[in-house]
């Protein structure tokens, strides 16, 4: 199991990433007051028929040839109902998929949120061809970055240039602790 909610969202992206996705919304809501942290990915890959999507959360299936098992979402699913949350997943085969967990951070098997900031930062350098839509929200407060909107204000410039992935990494970095330390978050 990944140890952290963050390296999870990272192998559901790679998962988006190996079916061809050109477009992924990562959205991560922390509710204090609620105490659940809600995650949310969704692309615009290959998609998943009925059938597939039934037997996604099975550890012993997958579509893989390099290994007999899939443990990605399976393990995904299982941290966020150990915590007393939810999981869902739909997808339709050419249109995308979209996975939805919940987590209750007052369970004693939460696991940590972990470095949002490296795993979209990480996403965005190594695969910038892609479309990255990421928001973080504590309680009331937001912010987002679309990489579609950094590439009309660069043009040909690409993200993974030292000085816009540099950039990348500080507006991640910054945001994210502006937003924190206003709702008196640790992270």
């Amino acid at each position: 199991m990944l140890p952290e909610i963050s390296l999870n969202i990272l192998d559901i992206s790679q998962n988006s990433i190996s079916a061809k996705a050109t477009q992924i919304k990562i959205m991560v809501w922390v509710n204090t007051f609620k105490q659940q942290i809600k995650v949310q990915i969704k692309d615009n890959g290959t998609g998943m028929d009925a059938e597939t999507v039934k037997r996604v959360t099975d550890p012993f299936y997958t579509t893989r040839t390099t290994r007999k098992v899939g443990l990605g979402i399976p393990f995904f699913k299982q941290e966020a109902e150990c915590t007393g949350g939810s999981f869902s997943i739909s997808s339709v085969s050419g249109q995308g998929t979209d996975i939805q967990a919940i987590f209750c951070t007052d369970h004693i098997d939460c696991m940590p949120l972990g470095n949002l900031n490296e795993t979209v930062y990480s996403l965005i350098v190594m695969h910038p061809d892609i479309e990255f839509y990421y928001g973080y929200q504590v309680n009331e407060a937001e912010f987002h970055l679309d990489t579609k909107e950094m590439r009309e204000m660069l043009g040909d410039i690409p993200l993974n240039t030292p000085e816009i992935s540099s950039f990348i990494r500080d507006y991640l970095e910054e945001n994210e602790s502006d937003i924190n330390r206003m709702q008196n978050y640790p992270g």
